[in-house]
């Protein structure tokens, strides 16, 4: 049997993960560049928010309820969510058809994302599976209007090379992304959400490693890495919310969790080790617990788990926790709470739960050394009474609070016909809704004598950006049953021409596109952001024929604009026809367009464009001089920048570099 865990939940960043037995793993989730998966609408994201959105917008609402997978059994995760009551709305945007609407078969996968998705296994050293067979899963939190999300299999048994170590990857799946969560509404009924359908079915390549990270700076490592190959590609796409990070993550002492919400990599290592200590500090309730009841103790490692014995401690929890909920509105009838006055006052009912033996045990708010919430029951018990749509929970420990007396406490305590060790939980909400919630609560109180409970979390963030780290639960893991042949789309076989087509054309590696850019009389700064912003191939397909540190310049200054069109307008510029000050004007003037150069000249030349006479500009030059000769003699050259402005105030049109040449010429003649 393993050794008792070592650590202290209050110190996380001292936690040994070899000694605790850490087991951790990365789902990663890219959103790929190219049109819808299986309907092949635009891949267009709309900016807007709750507040924003169309009123043109056609909208659906639907109710959605859980389906018996293939082996005929419900998954747990399913079954969860349609307990919710909940209902969906959908908002129509234009990429939106009958297929987002789940009102027309879907097509066939999409090429170029079958493209992409393979490149990715290739680079990755992955098999490709001979024959693709798209599967559906069942999701029911109304984030798909079918309640489901398609998913293929394309690769597995790929490596990564990490610092730090190689990496398995178990497989690379092609799927479709969710919608987006607008808003979520309270009713007496339950809850309503608003969904934006504009990312649903936009392809994803899903990415799960085997648990062979070693660390939680390991984990972060591997999230970099995972993330240069996808950008390899250049067919992914960029910015906030195309790449996903999830994180499954156990102790010996604890059980596998998945963690949803990693967007920033700097965050995993902390958030990792945070839920080391979670799991630590809710192993060692766990034998606090059984000592109280005189039961087993739980063995350090979930290895050493006896069913028998775990089937025994729950029939002893469940008589020593019982199902026995109050009503105890009344003796709120004259409470100081706004919050629980305005709730009663709304129909809603307070009810209660009995926590036998509990009190001091479900904890009060807490920091650890570096100010992240340290875990406690109470925390656990108010996350799993949210999932029930309730807004949160009163527990004994942390009362009298929120405007709620020690005589009201006292009522309840006497109520309940509590013990003095005994604990309770209030929640204020519909009658439906209160009991739910208190369900919720007592299924994970029970647990709080077993290992933790397999389950999804979710990063708590506030604000934008994660809270401390900490994480608050989601729901269940999702079983195998989830999963079943999508019937609608059609097996699709891979061939070996297919295969050796893409081992054929890999895109070039970061070494090999640095090497390139340093062909080109460019400074560093611009090679790096180059590459950085994945612009260096708009860069070589045009320099050939233009000055390359203007025409870098050009494309880091204007990267949303038709590269045609920026070559175009650097060409007039170079043939005399445009000056440099007017620039930027020609490009705003034409962007959107596809304007020739032969179009864009007669502009330059309709709009006298073309950089001033130099003849006549060195005659400008020498007379603003002249008429301000002592002040060029007693300033020297500092001269320079005044008489800039007047310059190019008298000689309309010319270009700044060359005044600025010719200037200081003539100021260096007069003072010689």
């Amino acid at each position: 049997m393993a050794d008792e865990p070592v650590g202290e939940v209050h110190r996380p960043n001292d936690l040994d993960p070899a000694a605790l037995g850490f087991m951790c793993g990365l789902e990663v989730h890219q959103q790929l560049a190219t049109g819808k998966l299986h309907s092949r609408q635009s891949g267009e994201l709309y900016d807007i928010t709750i507040d924003t959105l169309p009123d043109a917008w056609p909208r659906f609402e639907r109710r959605l309820r859980a389906a018996r997978g293939e082996g005929g059994t419900i998954d747990v995760a399913a079954r969860f969510e349609s307990r919710r009551n909940r209902s969906f709305v959908y908002a129509q945007s234009p990429n939106a058809g009958l297929i987002e609407l789940d009102e027309q078969p879907p097509l066939a996968l999409d090429d170029d994302a079958v493209d992409i998705t393979l490149t990715v296994a290739a680079l990755l050293n992955a098999q490709p599976v001979s024959l693709i067979q798209t599967m559906r899963k069942t999701v029911v939190d109304g984030s798909n209007t079918s309640g489901f999300q398609r998913t293929s299999l394309i690769a597995t048994d790929g490596r990564l090379v990490t610092e730090g170590g190689d990496v398995g990857i178990d497989v690379v799946c092609l799927e479709e992304d969710s919608a987006r969560k607008l808003d979520t509404v309270d009713t007496p009924n339950g809850q309503k959400v608003i969904y934006n359908l504009d990312r649903l079915g936009l392809p994803l390549i899903e990415i799960a490693t085997s648990p062979d990270v070693q660390s939680p700076d390991h984990a972060q490592v591997t999230a970099k890495a995972l993330g240069r190959v996808l950008r390899q590609t250049r067919r992914v796409r960029r910015g906030l919310g195309s790449i996903r990070q999830d994180l499954n993550v156990s102790i010996g002492a604890g059980d596998r969790v998945e963690i949803k919400g990693c967007q920033d990599l700097g965050w995993i290592p902390r958030i990792i080790r945070l839920e080391m200590a979670r799991q630590l500090h809710f192993y060692r309730l766990a034998n606090e617990l059984r000592a109280m009841l005189n039961l087993p103790p739980l063995p350090p490692h979930r290895d050493d788990d006896d069913e028998a014995t775990e089937l025994q401690v729950a029939q002893s929890v469940a008589e020593h926790l019982p199902e026995a909920m109050s009503d105890v509105t009344s003796l709120f009838a004259s409470t100081s709470s706004g919050m629980v006055s305005e709730s009663i006052g709304n129909g809603n009912v307070m009810m209660a739960l009995p926590l036998k033996g509990m009190l001091g045990r479900l904890g009060s708010k807490t920091l650890d050394e570096d100010g992240a919430q340290l875990p406690r029951l109470g925390r656990e018990l108010a996350g799993a009474a949210k999932l029930a749509g309730v807004k949160g929970i009163f527990h004994a420990d942390e009362l009298p609070a929120y405007g709620i007396s020690q005589e009201e406490v006292d009522e309840v305590r006497s109520s309940l016909s509590l013990a003095t060790a005994d604990g309770f939980v209030l929640c204020c909400a519909p009658a439906w809704q209160a009991s739910l919630a208190l369900e919720s609560v007592l299924s994970r109180a029970r647990m709080a004598w077993h290992r933790i409970p397999q389950e999804v979390r979710n990063v708590v963030v506030k604000k934008g950006a994660p809270e401390d780290g900490t994480t608050a639960p989601m729901r269940p893991l999702p079983g195998r049953s989830r999963m079943y042949p999508e019937t609608d789309v059609p097996p699709q076989a891979l061939s070996s021409a297919t295969w050796n087509h893409i081992l054929d054309h890999l895109p070039m590696t970061d070494e090999e596109r640095s090497n390139r850019l340093a062909a080109f009389d460019i400074s560093t700064d611009q090679a790096e952001q180059l590459l950085a912003r994945e612009l260096d191939d708009v860069f070589c397909e045009h320099v050939e024929s233009l000055p390359s540190k203007a025409w870098a310049a050009l494309v880091l200054n204007h990267d949303d604009t038709s590269p045609q069109l920026l070559a175009h307008v650097l060409r007039l510029r170079e043939d005399g026809a445009l000056a440099r000050d007017h620039l930027d004007a020609v490009i705003v003037a034409h962007s959107g367009t596809l304007s020739s150069y032969e179009e864009l000249l007669v502009y330059c030349q309709e709009n006298d464009l073309a950089p001033a006479d130099i003849g006549g500009l060195e005659d400008v030059i020498n007379t603003i001089i002249a008429e301000r000769l002592d002040f060029v003699k007693e300033r020297g050259m500092g001269a320079m920048g005044p008489l800039m402005g007047v310059v190019m105030q008298a000689a309309g049109g010319a270009d700044g570099k060359e005044v600025s040449a010719l200037l200081k010429a003539a100021i260096q003649a007069v003072l010689e």
